[in-house]
């Protein structure tokens, strides 16, 4: 067997080691299947074999879960759906025979096991977990636009209970193995080096080999679709399910459809029910354009497959940053976190000081949940120096300047940290800005070394957003970006390249977000309907109360400094006058308690819409019908997503897997599509400009489609096709 490794001891006790060739973790490739295949027909043919324990051949990982390239590939192919469910039967019906082989089967999950590695282990007859720091089990798949397809939407709900499994499968939930033990969902959870052992004194000791849902006894935990109690969830579950997706994630449906039917039927047929329900699933638009985002392209781009070719590889190990506020404070934070030495500038001690106490905060955070101890949070903390003194910047290989969004403080602050950066003759440091809006090449105009300045723009919460925009500008050189690249991954975020552009590709692509919330508002729309069709979209947040959170004193700084850039080119948007209005009344959002929502200080309570926004734009439309409300989505997501085409149209960004990756990871542009290219070649290019068209003349030319995509809607081309041949053929 070229996958699996087996020995069998003196007592009969066989050990299976999974061990998947030219793979750093195990994943259930069709070769692992022909020999899991005939290890069963081993287990079957020699009696001297009394027990099986399954674990992994790799350290720290069991199986990370099924071969989702290859099985998009073989669906993508032209499959009927009869073939395509047969296709995600055998793995169902392989893991059925394991678990019916008429001998005691114990896995010794000696790492990560998720999806398919988890769906593997259910189906053994006792579970034994690591306890490692960094063990997780848990079934994502939903993530991706699926659900289990290897009988774990019914082996779950059979050992944990239909309430618990639902939400463990609808959220991907990852389980911790004390979680994993209290949840039911394994059996026994020991030291890493005692897990096989463990695994074979059950086998010794007790060994059933029936699983407890093919015993005559046995009664699914807390009642099945026709128990009264499980009759209630799933009513109840029905109407969270679309309370949380709104209806944009097929996957999440169809999962309930597969337990609810599979739990009213024996097993055997419970899994041909669940393969059914997969098969569609994987189907749909929103499952290919997720698995293409978040499993091939999120994995591509977060290796830096954006990085310039022939460039050496770089380590940065000293991190000055300046600006000690919010953002310079997470920056120095997550520097410090990847074990960079890190200067923390400000303009007095006292606001360097008030910046390192920002990153002890989230420290103390961090032990206090147990995910770091005392000693590791103040080696980090240790490695952060707060300072006034530009000269600590001596040494540094690269520079962050996070200071205010102004263009003449980032050009004073520039000219004044170059002098000790390369005050040691080379040329060989960076300097990146951290700015959301104004041109790179601008900026680098107070520079003496172009070649060597970059936007490098962190999403905030610095510390929980994992997008960093590396931004080029006109002179940047390609072993600058090489090495800005090479410092988000080494701090372990994800870097999507850019070209330079007012606002980037980000920025310019989310404010028509908000802008068109403001447009609805100054239309008579009702706040509530607005943010409530936001949501609906697949967004995090509505509109306005998105705005409330960036904060609306940071976006009238942001429009005063873009109305007075751009001149008279600049065009105000509707409602602007009036957000400045309440920023000038104190009302700034989120962070003072009062914006668009008041924000009451009792922990919990629920915030609500401020009465004063009806004031300024009386409300004449307050209640929508569905065809109204699909209007009102389309429009908050068409504006976005025209705007993406424009910036591809103009060379801002040129990749649409780095622009789906960074619509989804920066702004939380609707994960259900795939990212905000997925969106469009979903809907049809075609389609997609005789929608803009209409809507065109019907609320401007913000909406108007470009030549770009007239050129495409003709051609029959999509985004990925055009664009990336590449990863079209890998999708």
């Amino acid at each position: 067997m070229k996958t699996i490794n087996l020995t069998v001891d003196a007592e009969g006790i066989g050990l299976a080691a999974i061990d998947v060739p030219g793979r750093p973790m195990n994943v259930l490739t069709p070769e692992f299947n022909e020999d899991l295949a005939a290890l069963l027909q081993r287990l079957a043919d020699d009696s001297g074999i009394r027990g099986l324990i399954l674990t992994s051949g790799k350290p720290g990982a069991f199986v990370a879960g099924a071969d989702i390239k290859d099985m998009v590939k073989r669906f993508d192919a032209g499959i009927s759906a009869a073939e395509g469910a047969a296709m995600s039967q055998a793995l169902s019906q392989l893991l059925r025979r394991l678990e019916t082989c008429g001998k005691p089967v114990a896995v010794a999950i000696n790492g990560l096991a998720l999806g398919g590695g988890l769906e593997v282990s259910l189906a053994c007859h006792y579970r034994v977990l690591s306890n490692g720091p960094k063990v997780q089990v848990g079934l994502p798949e939903v993530k991706i636009g699926l659900f289990p397809g290897g009988g774990g939407s019914q082996r779950l709900p059979r050992l944990i209970g239909v309430q618990a499994a639902l939400m463990a499968m609808s959220e991907g939930k990852s389980f911790k193995p004390a979680e994993a033990l209290a949840a039911g969902i394994v059996d026994e959870v020991v030291d890493d080096d005692k897990v096989v052992e463990a695994a074979k004194t059950w086998i010794k000791t007790k060994g059933d080999p029936v699983a407890r849902w093919d015993k005559k006894d046995y009664k699914i935990p807390g009642g099945g679709s026709y128990h009264p109690a499980g009759a209630q969830i799933f009513m109840m579950g029905n109407a969270l399910i679309r309370k949380q997706s709104y209806g944009n994630y097929p996957a999440v449906l169809n999962l309930m459809h597969s337990v609810y039917e599979g739990l009213q039927v024996p097993f055997d047929t419970a899994i041909k029910i669940e393969s059914r329900f997969f098969c569609k699933t994987l189907a749909t638009p929103q499952a290919k354009a997720m698995i293409r985002t978040f499993f091939m392209s999120m994995q591509a781009i977060g290796k830096g497959s954006g990085r310039p070719a022939g460039v050496p590889k770089t380590d940065v190990t000293q991190v000055a940053v300046i600006g000690a506020g919010m953002m310079g404070a997470g920056i120095a934070y997550v520097s410090a976190l990847a074990g960079i030495k890190t200067i923390l500038l400000d303009r007095d001690q006292a606001a360097a000081d008030k910046g390192k106490a920002h990153c002890e905060d989230l420290l103390k955070k961090s032990v206090s949940r147990g995910k770091m101890t005392q000693d590791k949070a103040q080696g980090i903390l240790d490695l952060i120096t707060a300072t006034p003194d530009y000269a600590a910047i001596t040494g540094s290989d690269l520079v962050v300047e996070a200071v205010f969004e102004n263009t003449d403080l980032k050009e004073q602050v520039t000219k004044q940290a170059e002098a000790p950066l390369y005050a040691n003759g080379k040329d060989a440091p960076i300097f990146g800005t951290n700015t959301s809006t104004i041109p790179i090449s601008l900026l680098a105009g107070a520079s003496s070394h172009a070649e060597n300045y970059i936007g490098i723009h962190f999403f905030s919460p610095v510390d929980k957003m994992m997008l960093v925009e590396i931004i080029r500008g006109e002179k940047t050189s390609d072993a600058t970006v090489a090495k800005a690249i090479d410092y988000a991954l080494k701090i372990k975020k994800t870097p999507v390249v850019v070209n330079d552009s007012r606002f980037f590709f980000a920025n310019r692509c989310f404010i028509p977000f908000t802008a068109e919330g403001m447009i609805m508002w100054s239309e008579g729309v009702a706040p509530a309907l607005i943010d409530n069709a936001g949501r609906m979209t697949g967004m995090p947040r509505g509109p306005l109360e998105m705005m409330d959170d960036v904060a609306l004193d940071l976006l009238t700084k942001i429009t005063s400094e873009t109305a007075k850039a751009m001149g008279d080119a600049y065009q105000p948007i509707p409602g602007e006058k009036e957000v400045a209005q309440m920023v000038a009344d104190g009302r700034l959002g989120r962070k003072n308690g009062k914006g668009f929502y008041d924000y009451p200080e009792a922990k919990g309570a629920p915030k609500t819409l401020w009465s004063g926004t009806l004031d300024m734009f009386p409300v004449t439309q307050a209640e929508a019908s569905p065809a109204e409300v699909e209007e009102l989505k389309k429009r908050l997501l068409y504006v976005q997503a025209v705007t993406a085409a424009r910036c591809f149209e103009e060379g801002v960004i040129t990749n649409p897997r780095e622009a789906d990756v960074g619509s989804i990871l920066g702004w939380g542009f609707a994960p259900w599509s795939g990212g905000i290219i997925s969106l469009m070649d979903s809907i049809g290019i075609a389609k997609f400009v005789e929608e803009l068209d209409r809507m065109t003349k019907r609320y401007g030319d913000r909406f108007a489609p470009p030549q770009l995509l007239r050129d495409m809607a003709a051609r029959g081309e999509t985004f990925y096709g055009r664009f990336d041949k590449k990863a079209a053929k890998a999708a």
